[in-house]
């Protein structure tokens, strides 16, 4: 039987991407992403909700990751979930994340601090004779 295992996410980055290597030698990038979510309740009052995502991407487009991604960044990713399941003192234990396949950076690069250009005000004088 044929199973989908497919995510869709519009999210900003909650941290710079890092990297690591597995045993094998294979790069791994990982950070997290902000999806938030707004919407009105029965007092017509605007509410908003954060859900966080770990995600990890592999191999060269996690190369792009590390080099293109900052904190902040608005991204689109599509992937797949990928549960790992481990015991910790006794008490199994499970950890979600999203293995990036596609990642599209939705908004423009930022630009670099410009430095902070302050006028002179000139002294006025009152002739007061």
């Amino acid at each position: 039987m044929p199973a989908l295992n497919r995510v869709q996410l519009i999210g900003r980055l909650g941290n710079k991407p890092t990297s690591r290597y597995t045993p094998a030698g294979k790069k791994v990038t990982s950070f997290t992403l902000a999806v938030g979510q707004r919407w009105r309740d029965k007092n017509g009052e605007t509410r908003q909700t954060t859900d966080w995502f770990n995600i990890e991407v592999w191999g060269k487009l996690g190369d792009i990751c590390e080099q293109y991604l900052n904190k902040g960044r608005l991204v689109y990713i599509e992937g797949k979930l990928r549960t790992r399941r481990f015991d910790q003192n006794g008490v199994t234990r499970y950890f979600t994340r999203v293995i990036a396949k596609q990642l599209q950076i939705l908004d423009r690069k930022p630009k670099e601090k410009e430095p902070l250009i302050e006028e002179e005000e000139e002294e006025l004088s009152a002739d007061t004779e």
